[in-house]
């Protein structure tokens, strides 16, 4: 440890990957802060340090994102059609461009503070305060000095509030590190907490609130808080809102006060852990931490939290929540001793891995066998209530049929059963070591995430684990101890267990109660006391429940394809057809950058007729979601060996994907086929399927933000089945239906793959040959596949689109204004630059003035449409207080003042956005799995430009203030028959849709009527 600058640090304490190419230094200032650096070589920051001039803004704060927020791509309807399926175009780009590819800085702090500490007269202060802090500081006293500073150079900022720790954490172009750390330190320095400000900032908590409103897993976790132990952490209401806070003011409670007193007793070095990823050296970030960080208050020496012996739940009680959704979930949660020292034992891992097994002999194989469940998952979550200083909670979630439902107790009593099949057999030490071997392969193989994912996770980790162990504390398990497995299921009985069953089918008339922040409809029961003494120890244990066998996926081979490929191949910057053929389309590319013994296989298979009608887009869709269940066991058993699969279906099309470890994957893709080639549904699965099918589909389109997308595919797209439609017909198939209509399916085929990874190309063919013995079937021709045709708007288009919620209780409305732009064609590349310059540029300001200024909602966001490659811009703001009418008017209002915005622009800043976006697209993929997805996303489009990046980035150096100007008056003036525009409006339950008044808009009331007298573009893809 070498000691100076006021640091202790060190080079050599953190144990990494042998494949990590990033150095590590661990250092603690004199204040007591603790900070990992991390230099990244691939980050080549080989210009200047230091801050550009800022030029003139009126750009926003906040540093929250919409977590259903929604990616830049769509294609139309999903699996189950519940949400469009939107294309994942990652920010970074072509491997062909290697020379230039660029990664971003990141940073982030942890602070060993959360929702645990708030005031019981101020709950949700903690959340509050985070939002503060991003609201100016003494240096940047502007509210939005801190993200304007990261718009304008490519970057992004978050932050969440835990139970015991709150994390803020942001990205950036490289060269822009320090600028935007000398902005980020000021949070820990200097937050200037305004009382205007925080006038504001109370309704954006609000917003965010009312985003989980309507959320079943959000009103679950709140109940079990509100029926806590008095005394206890867990009874708190952790979110905070409009009426929690404003009632602390009432109550005589000086919010300001409170926010800095929670701020000077917990924001101090001692209590902070930050990270730097830089492409700086050591040195040079160290320096950094020391100029910018060591202001921070020293504050007091931390003081360990002491486990509680108080009991959080009472025991014997069962709680039936009424669901906003059509669900039946029965959740166990039993109360551990908080395990974090024990993080190398990872005993409650090994518990979890059996409980929530899926192969025969598990309690999943066996409760699905009946019928009574369709999903099981166990352990100790990731949150903060699961997994504290305090207590460890282990819980078991499974997702009932309606015959699940009235089997509770029986179901209750064969998790017992197999608890005393754990007790009986002792722990095995084969099991752990499959679990070992694991967790060390994808420790030495791990994938790299975005840098400031990566930033989060590891300050969250310098608050749980020693610094040696920071990376790798996640992945071990290097202490085999039987008697700590025994120790911890003696946890695991009736009298420390709590019940919570969350149902639609709630009819409950007697002793309801309501939790008061949520509203849910709860009631409180007592397990019969005969059953709590069965449970004690059951007399006998089911014949059909055992261990699990021997994993067989598990990878042995981790030798490097690379290595011993030729030049050419291991060089190629982009996917290249080794096959095609009528049957098969296959594309390829060999990996040579990651070097990890991984592998993406992609595939669509395009079914005869499969979408061609309503009935055939229902009965394909309940056949491939049989398929997917009776493929669940070695699906299940490949996942847990790191070889992921997934069944999709998007139109016609089945998407197969397997992905991981490359060793054993086409040994699974041999069995996967197989299976599928002799799979016959069968009446007992037929019915459960179905009745989860019909759940899903009215549980489609019950977050506004999801109906909004819904929506505006159904006006655009011309092949589009309606949710209620499918339901309907949906109840009168019946399995023979199904029998009789799948050897037409399957007649005709067509594949078209990208194998991708840790592959030779004579492995890739291989692949295809597995495809070629077990679908031997005649190819579909072109003219039987499915094509998608998107509406072509008529010029000066204006139309309108009202729908109500489909949740009666959901206040939220939304307002989604869709802009047609052009489709495709040959100057894609300009104008995407065009278009997303555009957006990089307005995103801000947007913000900034109709949610931070206005208050109109928690989610106010632009960005581009690409529906099945025709270019669109959508402006979108969910609110629960104003009505849709409303809130369009403030979007046109917005969009009309942007001839202003842009007229200010100034030079240096337009070049600052232009240099922002450029680093966006040549942001190099974090991982394979990333350049997988962007491949792929060519591929599905048949667009098949994989350097599209690089072009579009080439693209905008020509691009000037002037092409952007005339963009938006050519495309979003509504005085140019350039101008066409969908506004989609979903209307809260407080709203009052007769107020729908339209001026020169077109409603669309009939909107059959209207697609039959509407023209489409020539389809794409």
């Amino acid at each position: 440890m070498a000691v100076g600058g006021g640091a202790i640090s060190s080079d050599d304490v953190v144990m990494k990957s042998p494949t990590d190419r990033r150095l590590y230094r661990y250092i603690q200032l004199a204040n007591g802060l603790c900070a990992l650096l991390v230099h990244d070589p691939e980050i080549y920051s080989d210009q200047p340090h230091g801050e550009r001039k800022l030029g003139d803004s009126e750009e926003d704060e906040d540093e929250d994102e919409d977590d259903e927020e929604e990616d830049d791509e769509d294609f139309g309807e999903g699996d189950g059609g519940e949400e469009d399926e939107e294309e994942e175009e990652e920010e970074g780009e072509e491997k062909g461009f290697k020379g230039s590819l660029q990664k971003k800085a990141a940073a982030a702090m942890c602070v060993g503070m959360g929702s645990f500490k708030d005031p019981y007269e101020a709950q949700g202060l903690a959340h509050f305060l985070e939002h503060m802090l991003f609201m100016g500081s003494a240096d940047f006293p502007d509210e939005n000095e801190y993200d304007s500073y990261l718009s304008k150079h490519g970057g992004s900022s978050n932050a969440y509030t835990e139970t015991e720790h709150t994390c803020y954490h942001f990205e950036v172009k490289r060269e822009f590190l320090k600028g935007a750390l000398t902005r980020f330190a000021q949070f820990f320095i200097s937050p200037l907490v305004k009382a205007e400000a925080m006038e504001r900032e109370v309704l954006a908590v609000d917003s965010e609130f009312n985003q989980a409103l309507q959320n079943d897993s959000c009103r679950l976790q709140q109940l079990q808080c509100y029926t806590s132990a008095c005394d206890h952490p867990f009874n708190r209401f952790f979110w905070g809102n409009k009426k929690s806070l404003a009632d602390a003011v009432e109550n005589g409670i000086n919010l300001r006060d409170h926010i800095l007193k929670l701020y000077n007793d917990y924001y101090y070095g001692g209590s902070m852990k930050l990270v730097i990823i830089g492409g700086e050296t050591l040195e040079v970030l160290e320096s950094w931490a020391l100029e910018l960080f060591s202001n921070v208050r020293k504050g007091l020496s931390v003081k360990p939290e002491i486990g509680l012996n108080v009991p959080i739940w009472k025991a014997g009680k069962l709680y039936w929540l009424e669901a906003v959704k059509d669900v039946h979930i029965l959740d166990l949660s039993w109360t551990l001793p908080s395990l974090r020292k024990d993080y190398l034992k990872k005993a409650e891992d090994y518990l979890a891995h059996l409980l929530g097994h899926e192969g025969k002999g598990s309690l999943h194989f066996f409760l699905k066998a009946k019928g009574w469940i369709t999903s099981i998952s166990a352990g100790v979550g990731d949150e903060g209530m699961s997994r504290s200083s305090i207590a460890y909670i282990f819980g078991m979630s499974l997702h009932l049929t309606d015959s699940g439902l009235e089997k509770i107790f029986e179901i209750i009593g064969f998790v017992y059963q197999y608890l005393k099949l754990l007790r009986q057999n002792p722990p095995q030490e084969w099991i752990f070591k499959e679990l070992q071997d694991i967790g060390n392969m994808e420790f030495r193989f791990a994938e790299e995430q975005p840098a400031d994912d990566y930033a989060a996770e590891l300050a969250g980790n310098l608050l749980v684990y020693p610094p040696e162990h920071v990376i790798y504390g996640d992945y071990s398990y290097e202490v085999w101890d039987e008697e700590m497995i025994k120790y911890l299921l003696n946890f695991f009985g009736p009298a420390n267990m709590r019940v919570d069953i969350i149902t639609k089918s709630f009819n409950k008339s007697y002793d309801v109660q309501h939790e008061p922040w949520f509203k849910s409809r709860y009631v409180e029961e007592d397990i019969p006391s005969s059953l709590m003494e069965l449970w004690k120890d059951t007399p006998e244990i089911n014949s059909s429940l055992h261990l699990p066998s021997k994993n067989h996926f598990i990878p042995r081979d981790f030798s490097i394809r690379a290595d011993k490929a030729p030049c050419d191949v291991a060089d190629a910057s982009s996917p290249i057809c080794i096959l095609d053929e009528p049957h098969m389309k296959l594309w390829y590319m060999l990996d040579s950058t990651f070097r990890l013994p991984r592998a993406n296989t992609y595939f669509r298979i395009s079914l005869k007729g499969g979408y061609s009608n309503l009935r055939n887009a229902v009965l394909t869709e309940i056949y491939i979601l049989l398929l997917k269940d009776e493929l669940n066991e070695i699906i299940y058993q490949a996942s847990v060996a790191k070889l992921e699969s997934s069944v999709s279906l998007y139109g016609d099309k089945l998407e197969l994907k397997l992905y991981g470890f490359n060793d054993k994957l086409s040994v699974l893709l041999d069995k996967v086929l197989g299976i599928a080639k002799l799979f016959l549904p069968k009446d007992d699965r037929f019915k459960v399927v179905k009745e989860d099918m019909e759940r899903t589909l009215r549980n489609t389109n019950m977050k506004p933000l999801n109906h909004s997308s819904y929506l505006r595919l159904q006006v655009l797209c011309q092949g589009f089945w309606d949710v209620e439609e499918k339901l309907c017909l949906l109840s009168d198939l019946s399995l023979a239906d199904l029998r009789a209509f799948v050897p037409d399916l399957l007649s005709q085929l067509y594949i078209e793959g990208l194998c991708h990874g840790n592959l030779l190309d004579e492995e890739a063919l291989y692949i295809s040959d597995i495809f070629r013995s077990n679908l031997s079937v005649q190819p579909l021709p072109i003219e039987l596949r499915h094509r998608e045709f998107v509406m072509c708007l008529s010029p000066g288009a204006d139309l309108v689109r009202d729908v109500r919620v489909k949740n009666k209780l959901e206040t939220n409305s939304v307002v989604e204004l869709y802009f047609q732009i052009e489709p495709e064609g040959v100057d894609l590349t300009k104008l995407k630059a065009l278009t997303d310059l555009f957006d990089e540029i307005v995103e801000e300001p947007l913000f900034n003035q109709l949610r931070t200024k206005e208050q109109l909602g928690y989610v106010v966001d632009c960005s581009a449409r690409v529906t099945y490659r025709i270019l669109g811009f959508c402006f979108r703001v969910q609110s629960s207080e104003h009505d849709p009418v409303y809130l369009q008017g403030r979007i046109e209002n917005f969009i009309n003042g942007l001839e202003k915005t842009l007229d200010k622009l100034d030079s240096e800043t337009f070049e600052n956005y232009k240099n922002g976006l450029m680093g966006k697209l040549l942001e190099k993929d974090p991982s394979l799995l990333y350049e997988t997805n962007r491949f792929w996303g060519q591929i599905v489009d048949k667009r098949y430009m994989f350097d599209m990046s690089k072009k579009e980035a080439e693209e905008l150096n020509g691009v000037q203030k002037k092409d952007i100007v005339d963009w938006y008056r050519t495309y979003l003036r509504q005085s140019s028959p350039k101008c066409r525009r969908l506004a989609i409006r979903v209307w809260g339950c407080n709203t009052d849709l007769s107020n729908a008044q339209v001026t020169s808009a077109q409603v669309i009331s009939d909107l059959e009527e209207f697609k039959k007298n509407s023209k489409f573009y020539p389809s794409f893809c």
